[in-house]
């Protein structure tokens, strides 16, 4: 009988363009059975923190809180190299103007939580669904909000004007790309059984670049409600190289971010970013 896998990820275009491949059987899933789970990011970040799923992805500001129960994997992440997630506001907001405004925010323990603390330290949040948020700024119920997955596309179509790109922020300040979330597999998994899930979430996102059309068929249905254009840029923009193999560098941004967050005092604790190898 095949061991079952719980694998917890967002109900969200990119994420189901990733795992499309393993949630319909066209790669080969090593003798193992994976059970999908479909919760939103802040969800996940929080379960996780109680190790509820064997493979979970997760915010990387949350991975503080999570690692003693999980390592990172090398395939599987969201990376922006040169964008991210966007505040946005209903009338033209400087940097300056934050410090004296209040921010709706997606959870606080997302990344693009931590990059706003670090935009702008000063400013006040408030954390609202995150999509509630382009809602709220644009009926004018909170002065500026930040914008992840497709929100990020969408914004001006409201008439919202950008404040800030915190990815293009943060590479123009680190010349690194932004890490925002990943995967995450417990710890106590024997190291075979664990390997091999590598493995799958590999080959189910090489299978997902090099089948793009049937991918993105897939990944449709869970666009909220994007059209076939955006969504395609949409699942490019997170869907990449990264995702693929992280790398070197891309483990070199994770292990900055987390200083940098140290430094700020938005991490308590100094952490170094543990992969499965």
């Amino acid at each position: 009988m095949a061991r079952t896998i719980t694998l917890a990820h967002s109900p969200d275009s990119d994420d189901a363009f990733m795992f499309y491949a393993l949630a319909k059987g066209k790669v080969d899933a090593r003798g193992l059975e994976f059970k999908h789970v479909l919760e939103d990011i802040q969800t996940l970040n929080e379960k996780a923190a109680q190790g509820v799923y064997d493979i979970t992805a997760i915010s990387f500001h949350a991975y503080y809180k999570v690692r003693g129960k999980y390592l990172l994997t090398g395939s599987g992440a969201s990376v922006g190299d040169g964008y991210g997630p966007v505040i946005v506001s209903r009338r033209p907001l400087t940097r300056q103007d934050l410090d004296e405004a209040t921010v709706a925010v997606p959870g606080e323990l997302t990344t693009a939580f931590l990059v706003f603390r670090l935009y702008a330290p000063s400013a006040r949040w408030k954390v609202i669904p995150f999509d509630k948020i382009q809602e709220a700024v644009g009926k004018g119920d909170i002065d500026a909000g930040i914008l992840i997955h497709e929100g990020q596309l969408t914004y001006r179509d409201q008439k919202l004007h950008r404040v800030v790109d915190l990815g293009e922020w943060w590479k123009l300040g680190t010349g690194l790309p932004l890490p925002l979330g990943g995967n995450a597999i417990r710890r106590d998994l024997d190291l075979k059984t664990a390997a091999a899930c590598c493995d799958v979430i590999h080959d189910s996102v090489k299978y997902a670049l090099d089948h793009k059309k049937e991918a993105l068929d897939y990944a449709l249905t869970y666009g909220r409600g994007m059209d076939r254009a955006r969504a395609d840029k949409f699942v490019g923009m997170y869907v990449n190289g990264f995702t693929l193999e992280l790398g070197k560098r891309g483990e070199d941004a994770v292990a900055e971010l987390f200083r940098l967050g140290h430094e700020a005092g938005i991490i308590p604790v100094r952490v170094e970013p543990e992969f499965m190898d």
